[in-house]
């Protein structure tokens, strides 16, 4: 079964400045939220995916180590952030995040344990509700620097709600990722378990309502995530915005592109679509 995009985690320094940079950019960005261990984050959501920026709290002592059979997404995050600014982590969706971290084992892509953790929420009304999520993880070695894990929802009518979807952008979902290797073949048998499709030879694997692209980078370093794209059905209302909000970018035909370095390190593609 070919997975879908469940969420990005776009990691930042400094979460309101980014939290300002995405409101510009047309979106809703939502309230900030504490994670048990210390990490931070203000999410941007759509009708099936959402945009998590994420940083590290003053709390952020109490990250736990890597371990074996754990991975610490916490000290992912504060270690990637120690690096670079950017887009960190891919996460895909999940029905039985249990049963998935076993499928990776047995494919050898991720001996994990599954990750189950809970927390408050807010409403659009601001009243605090509760959701809880089980992850399971994957690693590449040819990818230290990028995440890859899939994310079961175990209070979904808690967590999406159309209020926080309607975007002055018109954004839609987050439809493709773009992940960069000196070698973009190397990752595919990785990818093809992962993601549970079978990537192309122009270096596209196809997801559920979205793509992965891998493309051959100009360094040696191991692969990484490097930009992302989102739908929205106005275009030239979106360049509008753009150009009136002084945010520096690209066209190309039905696209834009926002360079990395005016967006936390991570390029940020719109594209048209409904």
């Amino acid at each position: 079964m070919t997975r879908g995009i469940d969420h990005l985690v776009v990691a930042v320094r400094d979460l309101d400045e980014a939290g300002d940079l995405y409101g510009r950019l047309g979106f809703q960005v939502g309230a900030r939220n504490r994670h048990p261990w210390g990490t931070e984050n203000r999410l941007v959501q759509f009708r099936s995916s959402f945009i998590e920026l994420i940083s590290v709290g003053q709390d952020g002592v109490a990250i736990s180590p890597h371990g074996p059979g754990r991975f610490s997404f916490g000290a992912f995050v504060r270690d990637y952030l120690k690096l670079r600014e950017g887009l960190a982590m891919l996460v895909l969706d999940s029905v039985d995040a249990k049963a998935d971290a076993a499928g990776f084992a047995r494919a050898g892509i991720g001996d994990f344990e599954p990750f189950f953790f809970e927390r408050k929420g807010r409403r659009p009304d601001g009243s605090e509700t509760h959701v809880a999520f089980t992850l399971a993880f994957a690693a590449d070695p040819s990818a230290p620097d990028a995440g890859f894990f899939v994310c079961q929802q175990h209070y979904p009518e808690n967590f999406w709600n159309a209020d926080f979807q309607t975007h002055r952008n018109g954004g839609r979902d987050v439809v493709g990722v773009t992940l960069v290797a000196a070698h973009p073949r190397e990752p595919e048998a990785f990818l093809a378990a992962f993601t549970g499709a079978t990537p192309q030879d122009d270096g596209i694997v196809p997801l559920d309502g979205g793509r992965l692209e891998v493309v051959r980078a100009d360094h040696g370093d191991g692969a990484r995530f490097t930009a992302f794209a989102v739908a929205v059905p106005d275009i030239d209302g979106q360049a509008e915005r753009l150009s009136v909000g002084g945010i520096a970018f690209e066209r190309a035909g039905d696209r834009l592109a926002i360079p990395a370095e005016a967006a936390y390190g991570v390029e940020i593609r719109f594209e048209r679509g409904t």
